[in-house]
Parts: C-alpha cells; structure tokens; sequence
C-alpha cells in the first residue's frame, strides 16, 4: 500500500462524514457518547480515515482528525479524475469507480462524495453498491482509491517505456 508519512507543511482538510450516538443504560441513568467517522485530505491526492469517540461531539471530532492524519495514503489524480475503474468491496459495501471527462462533475453520494472531495478528484462517476453503512463505504472508498495506479507507475515496474505501455 502506499502509505504517506505527514510533514508539519502539508496542510490538511478534515471532512466530517457521519456521526452516531450511543446510549448506555446503566443504574445510574443514560450516559450518551459519540462515534465520528472523519476524512482528512489535501486536495492533491493525499486521504486517509479515522474514528473518534468521545462523551462530546467536538472531541470525538478531533480524535478522528488525528486518528486520520496516522493512516495517510496517496492516490493518484491524474487532470481531476482517476486513471481507470474499479471496483472494490469492504465488508457488505461495494464501490464502483469510473473516470469522467473534464467537466462531468462528481457523481457520487454521502460517504464516498466526502472521500473523493477530500482526495481532490473533480469529475468522476462513482456507484455504491450492497450496504449503505458510512464506516464500510469510507473503507471501500480508499482502499479502491490505493489499488489504482498510473501509467508512470506501471511503466516504472515493469522497467518499460511509457511508449510501450500504452501501444503494446
């Protein structure tokens, strides 16, 4: 996988893709706490995850961020769109990611919007598939965003030309 490690000049922007409430109904009375599920990114091809929870909504916040900023990966965004499709299954969720011509807009909803907003991807059509649950989709999300590769990167393992990659 390829993980990016954060330099203090990287500025990153935090998303906040869902947040649930959990009771726990003790002798005493409820006591309420809160799940936030974050997306942190740069706009150029820099994302990553993270969930907090806390007994308030701005601290679960803010351990999410930082929960994120710790598994960063890059992901290539090449003229605001990704290199080719894919699909890609976490859990019961599936994604379906396809790139789209300059202008086309990004067709996606909830959880995976956030995510590709946050990687700086501009014009995609992206589909989800089987469970709506935001944990799996953000997890489905990335982990399709890390399997693409560019042309760069395929010619480099494979010790070719970039000539070669594309006409055989």
């Amino acid at each position: 996988m390829n993980r990016v490690k954060i330099n203090s000049d990287v500025e990153l922007k935090d998303r906040l893709v869902a947040i649930n409430r959990v009771t726990k109904v003790t002798k005493g009375g409820r006591t309420f706490t809160f799940a936030a599920i974050v997306v942190v990114g740069d706009g150029k091809g820099v994302i990553g995850w993270g969930l907090g929870k806390a007994g308030e909504v701005t601290a679960a916040i803010a351990k999410g961020v930082e929960s994120a900023k710790k598994n960063l990966v890059k992901v290539p965004v090449l003229k605001g769109t990704i290199p080719h499709e894919v699909e890609m299954a976490f859990g019961g969720a599936k994604v379906f990611l396809k790139p789209a011509a300059a202008g086309t807009g990004m067709v996606a909803g909830g959880a995976m919007r956030a995510v590709l907003e946050a990687a700086g991807v501009t014009d995609v059509l992206a589909k989800s598939k089987g469970s709506s649950n935001p944990h799996n989709l953000v997890k489905a999300t990335i982990k399709a965003l890390s399997e693409v590769r560019d042309a760069y990167t395929i010619a480099g393992a494979r010790g070719i030309s970039m000539d070669k990659v594309f006409n055989g």
